[in-house]
């Protein structure tokens, strides 16, 4: 705890992680070690050139000696695994999260809450087995994970997600296990049990009977065979199949070549396609009182929760292939995920991998509650697959066709009461929306060719992740207007709302 700052009121006793968590960790390394230690005991025992130290005694014809030395090692290795979980506690406060580990080297940690940005239950397949899960959450300013507790039970680990992520709401410890309201969501109770109004941006949010702080609402699942279909139609898996077949064609007139020679590349398609598999499959989108709650997984499974008051920018973009199919894929910016060091950060950045353009709403309406315009629907249509200056946008000047003959009717912005929409591409489609209080920076850029043609770039600052808002090739006169008046917003918002405690009181 920092100097100076006085204790929590409120702070949870120390607790231990669950017995079997160094085993979940270590399980690989106690197999590898049996395997290689039983195999060269088995081959000095039978071999007749093999040998190891001890030797005299196995050729007695007794296996006692290399038993009791495997059995000190399982001993030592156990007490190693003991210690480890020993020394490892962990305790919640109303503003901290502190664990404690290291046997030998003690290592203590501490994350503030009201900087956590999501929190990721993850289950590994041993952990499965045993109903353990790993508690992941980030924190702003942070590349990777900032903090973790390896291994505790799938409840307890769900009980602290919505502990944490109450309290960094803004709710008071005595709230924190009852129920709080979803962003926009009314206090009165619904009569009976009312059907949920279709999901959608600017739709009111699930009833409180539905929507709990252990409860959740689906809201998009993405089937098989449309994660398998969008992988395959990838221009990545694409240009590598043709390529190897075309490969394959051309170096069948080479004498002595065989198909055997493009097992690597196929073998590293096919690894990249399980990883989109495993990561993709069975995933689902729900609705809940803390956030966007997101599971997937085959063999490891996740569950992401991400609050909508952490959010710095959403992208939806239409790949071209996928267009025909009406599919989109929805990407985040959230501290702490998206750094160039982040662990599976491209993964963790998805809100939505493949989905349809109602899918594509219902998850905008959970991370971003107030889309700032009456026609939520026809807009963000106008955003992701539109063109032209319908809806409010305003689009390049024809004068740079030259330059964008395909996009120049379709890059552009549009304002809304709470965001900047900025879209561009004409084959890949995108649409990159910013909450004005997120702006963190406005920059104009303007290049030789720009300058030529009497246009300039505007780029929002925001942080590390896959949305990069750019709004591309705007009249000068236009892009410096923007620029100022984007920043008046920026400013405004930031000093109207805080949504670093998205569900606290007003």
């Amino acid at each position: 705890m920092p100097a100076g700052e006085p204790p929590s009121p409120h702070a949870e006793p120390w607790q231990r992680v669950h017995p079997v968590s160094p085993l979940v960790r270590g399980w690989l390394a106690v197999v590898a070690v049996a395997f290689v230690y039983g195999q060269n005991t088995l081959s000095s025992f039978f071999g007749e050139e093999e040998s190891y130290p001890g030797e005299e005694f196995v050729d007695g014809g007794s296996l006692l000696v290399p038993i009791l030395i495997g059995s000190g090692i399982l001993v030592l290795i156990l007490l190693g695994f003991l210690g480890s979980w020993w020394f490892t506690k962990y305790q919640i406060t109303d503003r901290h999260v502190n664990v404690n580990s290291g046997m030998v080297f003690r290592q203590q940690r501490q994350a503030r809450i009201d900087r956590v940005q999501s929190i990721d239950i993850a289950q590994p397949l041993v952990a499965r087995i045993f109903g353990l899960a790993e508690l992941r959450f980030d924190v702003a300013d942070s590349g990777s994970a900032a903090m973790s507790l390896a291994f505790i039970k799938l409840s307890e680990a769900q009980a602290l997600r919505n502990t944490i992520l109450a309290r960094a709401a803004g709710l008071k410890a005595a709230e924190a296990p009852q129920r709080f309201r979803a962003p926009g969501e009314e206090r009165e109770e619904p009569a009976g049990d009312d059907a949920v109004a279709d999901p959608g941006v600017g739709a009111r949010a699930p009833s409180s009977a539905r929507v709990q702080a252990a409860s959740e609402y689906v809201v998009a699942t993405v089937p098989t065979g449309r994660l398998v279909g969008s992988l395959l139609l990838r221009p990545v898996t694409m240009v590598v199949v043709l390529g190897a077949a075309g490969l394959a064609v051309a170096m069948s007139t080479i004498e002595g070549f065989t198909a055997f020679y493009l097992i690597p590349a196929f073998l590293g398609l096919g690894g990249a396609l399980w990883n989109h598999i495993n990561t993709g499959y069975n995933f689902k989108a729900a609705t809940s009182a803390d956030g966007l709650r997101l599971s997937y997984g085959l063999l490891d499974t996740r569950h992401q929760t991400v609050p909508p008051g952490r959010v710095q920018a959403i992208k939806v973009s239409a790949p071209f292939f996928w267009r025909r199919f009406g599919w989109y894929r929805v990407a985040v910016n959230v501290a702490g995920i998206g750094g160039a060091g982040a662990e599976d950060s491209a993964e963790r950045s998805v809100l939505l991998p493949v989905g349809t353009y109602e899918d594509v709403l219902a998850v905008l309406s959970v991370v971003l509650p107030d889309p700032g315009t009456p026609a939520a629907r026809e807009f963000f249509a106008a955003a992701i697959n539109g063109s032209g200056e319908d809806h409010g946008f305003t689009v390049s000047p024809r004068r740079v066709r030259p330059l964008s003959p395909l996009a120049h009717r379709r890059q552009g912005y549009a304002v809304t009461d709470t965001a900047l929409v900025a879209r561009s591409g004409a084959l890949h489609r995108t649409a990159a929306i910013v909450p004005h209080e997120r702006t963190q920076g406005i920059r104009l850029h303007q290049g030789p060719l720009a300058r030529r043609f009497g246009v300039a770039e505007l780029r929002l600052a925001t942080i590390a992740g896959p949305v990069v808002p750019v709004v591309r090739q705007m009249d000068l006169d236009e892009a410096r207007a923007l620029f100022l008046a984007q920043s008046d917003r920026a400013a405004i918002a930031r000093k109207k709302s805080d949504k670093n405690h998205w569900l606290e009181e007003a």
